[in-house]
Order: structure tokens, then sequence, then C-alpha cells
């Protein structure tokens, strides 16, 4: 009688191909993180070319789901396809409701006639947008550029850390009633030398709108400055790590 004996395949094809991948994908990390990311940072662009093309539910869902990560408040959102880039919260409450709870404020997407609201606040835009946009430009010129230090860095962030927590504790006096929304203290500084608007509010080209563009974009810089010559250089060696193994194993990759 003879006896059947089951011989176990090796994993070693397993992990041949697992290395394999790794291999792709540390050669092209640059090209997948600009497909994923890009995706995140263009969805809440979409929403409101789906509001405005009538795809209302697939919108809806982004803005739920970015609701999440983002505060949305309308007068501090940009919006498309309307007659403003940003709309000031007395014509928004003109046009929808007449409330100053940030609750109910942020429900406000848009509509046909003032445009559709960005899922991102304009704050939100600009950091993560800025991201994307620098690591294109430090994937061009990154055999030129030094890495920077953590101090660096730190002045990188700090113009944000300033003007997010000042908004934070001047919106703890009500919404619209904090010192940094009519921006009293600017205006004494300065001797009153610019518009009225510039002071007051969060329209697009005030103090306020200002300070969020270019705290963001410094945000988008420092991070892409500090991390990703270390993601290049994880990346490198894994790809020449698994090249040498492939090699001793007269491998083809």
């Amino acid at each position: 009688m003879q006896t059947t004996v089951e011989v176990k395949k090796p994993k070693r094809s397993a992990a041949i191909t697992l290395n394999r991948l790794s291999y792709r994908v540390s050669r092209n990390w640059m090209v997948l993180f600009s497909l994923l990311y890009g995706l995140y940072v263009g969805l809440p662009f979409l929403a409101p070319v789906l509001m405005k093309t009538g795809l209302d539910p697939i919108g809806r869902v982004i803005y739920t789901v970015y609701s999440f990560f983002c505060h949305q408040l309308p007068e501090r959102s940009f919006f498309l396809f309307g007659l403003k880039l940003m709309i000031p919260l007395a014509e928004i409450q003109a046009n929808w409701q007449r409330t100053d709870n940030p609750l109910v404020l942020r429900q406000f997407i848009g509509s046909p006639e003032l445009g559709w609201k960005v899922a991102w606040s304009d704050r939100m835009v600009f950091m993560f947008t800025s991201i994307l946009v620098f690591a294109w430009v430090w994937w061009i010129f990154r055999r030129r550029m030094p890495k920077i230090s953590w101090k660096i860095l730190f002045l990188f962030l700090l113009p944000m850390g300033i003007d997010g927590t000042t908004h934070m504790v001047s919106d703890m006096f009500g919404l619209h009633q904090g010192f940094r929304d009519n921006n009293a203290w600017l205006a004494s500084i300065t001797q009153n030398a610019f518009a009225p608007t510039f002071y007051a509010g969060d329209a697009w080209g005030s103090f306020n709108s200002i300070m969020r563009m270019v705290s963001g974009i410094l945000f988008g810089a420092g991070i892409v400055l500090f991390g990703f010559p270390y993601l290049e250089e994880f990346f490198t060696d894994q790809a020449a790590w698994i090249k040498y193994k492939f090699e001793r194993a007269h491998l083809d990759l």
C-alpha cells in the first residue's frame, strides 16, 4: 500500500512577490503619494462641482466625511460657481438663517445663487494643498535642497500656531464677537491705514484671510522641507536593500 506524502510549498514565492511590490513602491513612492494624497486634497473641491452638476447625494457624502476633519464654517470657506469667492456672514444670514451658532452655520453648503462651498475651510485648503504643491517642487529640486532642522520647522509652524490659537481664544467670546473679528488692536497699531474691510471679518483680502493663507502655506512648506528628505532617504535605502538581496539570490526584480 502506497502512502502519499503531501509536500508543503515553501512560502518563498510569496516573500519574493512582496519584496518586488515593496521595491516598486519604494522606487515610485512620490507617484503613489501624488495620486493618493492628491485624491484627498481634491475631493473637497469636487463636492461643489457635484452639487453644481446635480449629483447632490455624492456631494453631500463628501461634505459629511470632511466635516470630521474641518469646522467648515461657510464664512471662512471658499465658494465655487457663485459671484464671490468668500461670502460674508451677514450675506449668509440674509440668504439662509440668522444664526451665529457654529454648529448650525457649518451646515450651510451653499445655494445655486451663492455658489457651493468647498468642503474645507480656507485654512485647510492652504495647509493641505500647499503640501502637495511644495512636494512637487521639492521633488524637482531635491538634490539641491538641504534638510531643515526641527528648529527651523518650528519657525515654519509658529505662524499657524499663533493665528489658530488666537482665533480659538477669540471665538470663545462668541463667534464673530471676539478680538479677531474686528481686529481693533490691528487698526490701532496701523492707525487705520487700510480699508475697514481689511480689519473686520473673514472675507477674501481681509487680514484674517491673509493670515490663514500665509500661515497655511508656511505650514505646508515646513512639513515638506523637513519630512520629505527623510521619506526619500527611507525609500531609497529600502529599494537598495531589496535590490541587494535579489542580486545575491540571483533573482530578477
